[in-house]
């Protein structure tokens, strides 16, 4: 969670002060419990596929800071060789399979991953993210009705942090407690508590279990908080001064920290040694990104599919 969060900052200053990063950014900051508790309750063979918000499950699924860093200054080191941008991390070698820009894309895309491992007979199970405003696309009603008749191996989890863009969920929708849309389905549902690791993790456990023994799919809605706006054009001017506070005082990363050392998991020395750590990880990742060069023109049309054999396309 740490290492997420010192990462996110760190890029946003690259933002913000340097211009050495452009183009979209989002990022993850209040959301790494769920990150960190979906990474102790799966496998590295279970897929993770998700939207924009994508820094923090990237670098949780193993692409490494300098490839995340890379990615975003655009340098052909990055985790898609500078094309993707902050909102389309990708590493097939993760089984990470992006950060999508379309709203709600990702969800049916998800299941035909789960349909994929169904199909080669293996028990991985794939954790499909999504934000509260996609909980409004029709995909999502279209997936979830083939997921249950299928009984696909797939997590949806529902990373709701109260605001699409700046929009709450109470003005879009009649329905505010998301994991009830699973009642249409008779899918499996849980409400979680995004915020701390631990009930992640458990909740998480819980549903990969079921989805590994042929149960099928369950929908958990994980509430969290975004500490910054939508994007980092956002002001956030639509929420309170105390209503960020609020949650601030829930911080995940503060927490689990006072649990540590509650239960002396750890001592300060320890944890400081961790956060240097962190600090020059994050350090050597802007000066690989710095130092990697830029894709060659010969990159632009490489990794593009194309059917030969389309009619519609002449010289």
């Amino acid at each position: 969670m740490q290492l997420i969060r010192q990462f996110e900052l760190k890029a946003e200053e690259k933002y913000k002060m340097a211009g050495k990063i452009r183009g979209f950014f989002h990022a993850y900051i209040g959301q790494e419990a769920i990150a960190a508790g979906c990474m102790t309750a799966t496998r590295a063979e279970d897929p993770f596929i998700t939207a924009y918000r994508d820094h923090g499950l990237g670098i949780a699924k193993g692409i490494t800071p300098n490839a995340a860093m890379a990615e975003l200054y655009g340098k052909i080191t990055g985790c898609a060789k500078g094309k993707g941008g902050s909102m389309h991390f990708f590493s097939k070698e993760h089984n990470f399979y992006g950060g999508h820009g379309i709203v709600g894309g990702q969800i049916g895309v998800g299941a035909g991953l789960a349909f994929a491992e169904q199909y080669k007979g293996t028990d991985n199970v794939v954790l499909c993210f999504f934000g509260d405003g996609a909980a409004r696309q029709g995909v999502l009603h279209e997936t979830f009705n083939l997921a249950m008749l299928w009984k696909l191996p797939v997590i949806f989890i529902c990373e709701n942090n109260h605001y699409a863009m700046g929009t709450s969920v109470a003005r879009t929708s009649n329905v505010i407690d998301i994991y009830k849309l699973a009642d249409g389905y008779e899918m499996p549902a849980d409400v979680v508590d995004g915020m701390n690791p631990e009930t992640v993790h458990e909740s998480v456990a819980r549903a990969v279990k079921r989805a590994r023994e042929n149960g099928g799919p369950t929908l958990l809605e994980i509430k969290t908080y975004r500490y910054k706006g939508h994007s980092i054009s956002d002001p956030g001017k639509y929420r309170t001064k105390e209503e960020l506070e609020e949650y601030k005082s829930k911080d995940p990363i503060h927490m689990i920290l006072k649990e540590i050392k509650n239960k002396n998991f750890a001592s300060d020395e320890e944890i400081a040694a961790i956060d240097s750590r962190i600090e020059n990880v994050v350090e050597e990742a802007v000066k690989f990104a710095e130092e990697s060069p830029f894709p060659d023109e010969s990159e632009l049309l490489k990794d593009v599919y194309a059917d030969e054999n389309y009619p519609f396309i002449t010289d």
